[in-house]
């Protein structure tokens, strides 16, 4: 085959394909102003995911305090350290999807919630579990002498832990909080389950109007992998400063 004729033939061909993603493109986004089903979609995940986190980690920490407290003193807590251990095992151990309807459809379903504030409790009920064994472990890392230093100053053991061993605690778990984020942001995707309109299902409706697949779908995890990588460029540079602190 002649090489100038090949090239035209793939010239020819690139150039079918830039015409026909630039019409998937206008009839996904330009045509009836659709891209606004990306757009809300985009807002509904952000709102869910960011005051899901702060559930979360709120939850999370009563978790881990308790535990915490009832292994140094195992006579002490019994009954609450044993509500935290079943909810953190069920939490885990079940599907985020299967929560999510559970809670809409019957732990909330007699309070007639908003949609968006279901997801919400229920993403952040998902997250405490997780942040709950984070926020443990990051305790638990911190050197015994700093406990007893504090006891020995004269500190009571409340006083101790929020005052000495907590924020260091919290400072060597924030990497990881912020990587529960991300995973959070993910998760969201299935919240369509019951009828919320997030970024998943912006995508899916602008596919179902133009019967296009490729575009509205490739545009979708686009943008949450441009949303995860810069989440990803900033939880690693705040760990360096986190670092960075330690040698001062």
């Amino acid at each position: 085959m002649d090489p100038l004729s090949l090239l035209n033939d793939l010239a020819r061909w690139v150039w079918q394909l830039f015409a026909s993603l630039g019409d998937e493109l206008y009839q996904s986004l330009v045509e009836k102003n659709r891209y606004l089903y990306i757009v809300t979609g985009l807002k509904n995940t952000l709102l869910i995911t960011v005051f899901a986190v702060l559930i979360g980690v709120f939850l999370g920490t009563i978790v881990a305090l308790v535990k915490v407290a009832h292994a140094e003193n195992p006579a002490r807590l019994k009954f609450a350290n044993g509500l935290c251990s079943l909810y953190v095992t069920v939490i885990r151990g079940t599907p985020v999807v299967v929560q999510l309807m559970i809670m809409y459809y019957i732990i909330l379903s007699p309070m007639n919630l908003s949609e968006i504030t279901v997801a919400v409790l229920a993403f952040g009920v998902n997250s405490g579990a997780y942040v709950a064994e984070v926020v443990r472990s990051g305790i638990q890392s911190v050197d015994r002498g700093q406990t007893e230093a504090g006891r020995s100053l004269g500190l009571s053991a409340k006083t101790t832990m929020v005052k000495i061993v907590f924020p260091q605690a919290l400072k060597n778990v924030l990497p990881a909080i912020g990587n529960e984020f991300i995973a959070l942001l993910k998760e969201t995707s299935v919240a369509g389950y019951i009828g919320i309109q997030d970024l998943t299902k912006g995508g899916d409706i602008v596919r179902s109007i133009t019967y296009l697949r490729f575009t509205p779908l490739i545009l979708t995890a686009l943008i949450y992998l441009v949303i995860v990588v810069a989440l990803s460029a900033l939880l690693t540079r705040f760990e360096r400063r986190l670092h960075r602190s330690d040698y001062r």
